[in-house]
């Protein structure tokens, strides 16, 4: 291990302890050592640039958080020694763009089909987890990493509750589950107890081995599973994993179109039910959908009759 490399594994070390998570940090920067260190020993703005901006051709909008990565791993080793230069943050441009992100929402059929394909996987055992897993994810509106991230002893049978740990803003909640969703995991998790016998994890997902699942390996999966139900060919753009919670969130609210219930009051549920911060948070997730506009549409029409705001 080289100097330069010993660092940046001091460097991670010391921010995670923190309580920064660090992923994009911990697959990119490997790289940017490689680069400072096939220039030199230190970190110059013309090696930081060459790396954010020209590596493997990434795309612009990445280019700023690439160069922040830099910059603060610069900074760290600048502390100790000066000779590494910190590059200014308004180096790299920001590429803006109008177009709005539009999700795909899965139908109910799409989530049936992506876990029935699922259950095809011959390895052992990983089928029948990542079928569960995807219903999981359907039924929740849950964070791909904090499904993974389950432990066994956060299943709440009885309760029909999910403890999340350790989320994405530092947080934990329970999530409620429907009984249909409770009995899914009850029955999964006998079969698993019978399956792997000797896990070297408590995930409540276990690997074939027993391990806790990969994130990159689940998506390459997931990936193949899409092109398998011919959901890779969706527009207006290739179905995500993430796309789950979206329309998790956009059924929701539309259900309490349907049923004539309150918005307003409810979104703030929703947000803690989803893990967000605040309720603005949630908003994202609201996209137009034409089923969504058309309930929206009739709430505004009925409230206009009656004279009344909607």
């Amino acid at each position: 291990m080289t100097p330069l490399q010993k660092s940046l594994n001091d460097y991670l070390a010391l921010r995670r302890a923190l309580g920064f998570k660090l992923t994009r940090e911990g697959m990119w920067l490997p790289s940017f050592v490689r680069a400072v260190e096939a220039g030199g020993s230190f970190i110059t703005t013309k090696i930081a640039l060459r790396w954010a901006m020209g590596e493997k051709t990434p795309p612009p909008k990445s280019w700023p958080n690439r160069l922040s990565m830099a910059r603060k791993f610069a900074q760290y080793l600048h502390a100790h020694n000066p000779r590494h230069e910190v590059t200014s943050a308004d180096l790299a441009p920001r590429v803006r763009s109008d177009k709005r992100f539009e999700p795909y929402i899965y139908s109910d059929n799409d989530v049936l089909a992506l876990m029935s394909e699922a259950r095809q996987i011959r390895t052992r055992f990983k089928g029948e987890t990542y079928s569960t897993l995807i219903g999981l994810l359907a039924a929740t509106g849950m964070r791909v990493g904090e499904a993974i991230g389950l432990d066994r002893p956060d299943f709440d049978s009885r309760q029909g509750l999910l403890q999340i740990r350790n989320t994405k803003f530092g947080k934990s909640r329970q999530v409620l589950l429907h009984s249909t969703t409770t009995k899914a995991l009850c029955e999964y998790a006998r079969k698993r107890d019978r399956e792997v016998l000797h896990p070297s994890s408590k995930a409540f997902f276990p690997s074939a081995k027993g391990a806790r699942l990969i994130y990159n390996n689940f998506h390459f999966d997931f990936l193949r599973i899409l092109r398998s139900v011919g959901l890779d060919r969706a527009k207006p753009q290739r179905p995500r994993i993430h796309d789950l919670r979206h329309t998790f969130a956009i059924k929701t609210i539309t259900a309490w179109y349907r049923a004539g219930l309150d918005t307003g009051p409810r979104l703030p549920a929703l947000s803690t039910y989803l893990g967000h911060v605040s309720p603005s948070s949630t908003y994202h997730y609201l996209s137009a959908t034409p089923e969504l506009l058309q309930q929206a549409s009739r709430r505004l029409e009925k409230y206009q009759q009656q004279g009344a705001r909607p």
